[in-house]
């Protein structure tokens, strides 16, 4: 699978880049972007022209004026066929946020999409990228930290845009929820055990449900299993790696252990999934997908 690295061919500060859609395709022409592939860094979307659609992680989403898209360092995605929409395209590395927005760039669970229309949170979207844009594209050198503070600003827009029920919202479990969402994210592939998480943050599983259930509406050992779950998608999906090797990766002393956990997560065994996928995402691009 394709990876990319942040590496703008103009950059005026490093960190950040704020372009067009089409002039993202246009300079990656080889349909790299049109077939599934990973970037290791934030890229924030606002379709102002056209329609199609966008996948991210097994999910695809309609595109239409009015549609952000926010797709996170490690997540897989598939663009539309080029020419088929167009808006302003921001990229930036996990490090460049400023501090009070930081923590928002790295919730797994956050959505991928929102449906802005014409409403309001459409309008101050739109007017922060336009302020980010013109510093960016400031004549003489643009500032480092006025861009990180307007891009902080964008962030906690976005963040508190109604979120659809289906999303969690991981600041419905306080410091708790944040911290254990951090560990989660360092040991799923060594882990999966709550009381391990629990010990190693100095709370209870009693304290970790409470909280996952707050944000998530699931148990702490749910927010986990889901977590490593989806790890194994991308990793069946998007690599040639034997099953048994994703399976090690992940902590599973046996294949068919991982078997049955990933097909009691997912209602389909590891090879089915890894065939299906991998179908569809060397299938050309349908005119208008």
């Amino acid at each position: 699978m394709p990876g990319f690295g942040f590496n703008p061919p103009h950059a005026p500060v490093p960190g950040i880049e704020i372009t067009d859609l089409a002039a993202l395709q246009g300079r990656v022409a080889d349909g790299t972007l049109q077939r599934v592939h990973r970037a290791d860094f934030h890229s924030l979307t606002l379709i102002t022209r056209g329609s199609g659609e966008h996948t991210c992680d097994f999910v695809t989403y309609p595109c239409r004026p009015g549609t952000l898209l926010w797709v996170r360092p490690g997540q897989v995605q598939r663009f539309t066929a080029p020419g088929r929409m167009d808006g302003t395209h921001l990229l930036f590395t996990a490090a460049f946020p400023e501090t009070a927005a930081s923590g928002l760039a790295d919730d797994w669970s956050a959505p991928n999409c929102w449906q802005l229309g014409t409403s309001g949170d459409y309008a101050a979207t739109s007017a922060l990228l336009a302020r980010l844009r013109a510093e960016y594209d400031r004549a003489g050198d643009p500032s480092r930290e006025i861009l990180r503070l307007l891009l902080a600003a964008l962030l906690l827009h976005i963040d508190r845009i109604p979120r659809h029920r289906a999303h969690p919202d991981g600041h419905a479990g306080g410091e708790v929820y944040a911290r254990f969402r951090a560990e989660l994210e360092r040991s799923f592939a060594s882990t999966r055990r709550a009381e391990d998480y629990a010990d190693r943050l100095g709370y209870t599983v009693k304290t970790l449900t409470r909280a996952c259930q707050a944000a998530t509406g699931e148990t702490v050992k749910q927010v986990i299993d889901a977590r490593v779950a989806l790890q194994a998608r991308r990793l069946l999906a998007h690599t040639e790696e034997p099953v048994a090797l994703v399976a090690r990766r992940l902590g599973f002393s046996e294949p068919t252990n991982f078997g049955k956990f990933f097909t009691r997560h997912t209602g389909t065994t590891p090879g089915d999934f890894r065939r299906a996928e991998q179908s569809t995402a060397t299938a050309t691009p349908a005119e208008g997908s």
